[in-house]
């Protein structure tokens, strides 16, 4: 086992134009695919945030997706903080 194999956390904020765009739909969808564990939701100031779980490769292929989103989404900024990791996502939600 790698570094690069190993489970990790992260915790991501999306700014932009990514609300009303299926920007929390296109990430259960690209993070389901990726195998990874975890939730996204949409926050009053217009944002995203998302908290995932899993291999550290495919966090970094989740990270390198948020800059473009689903078509129709403007990214502006998207910042990341390394979390602990939880182990208490069963799936990847989205939450209202």
């Amino acid at each position: 086992m790698t570094l690069r194999d190993s489970v990790a956390g992260v915790h991501i904020i999306v700014e932009g134009r990514v609300q009303g765009v299926f920007y929390r739909a296109s990430t259960q969808s690209t993070a389901l695919s990726l195998g990874l564990g975890g939730w996204v939701r949409n926050l009053s100031d217009g944002s995203v945030e998302i908290r995932a779980e899993g291999q550290e490769d495919s966090l970094e292929r989740l990270i390198t997706w948020c800059w473009q989103g689903p078509p129709g989404a403007v990214v502006r900024d998207v910042r990341t903080t390394k979390v602990p990791v939880s182990k208490a996502f069963s799936g990847f939600q989205i939450r209202y």
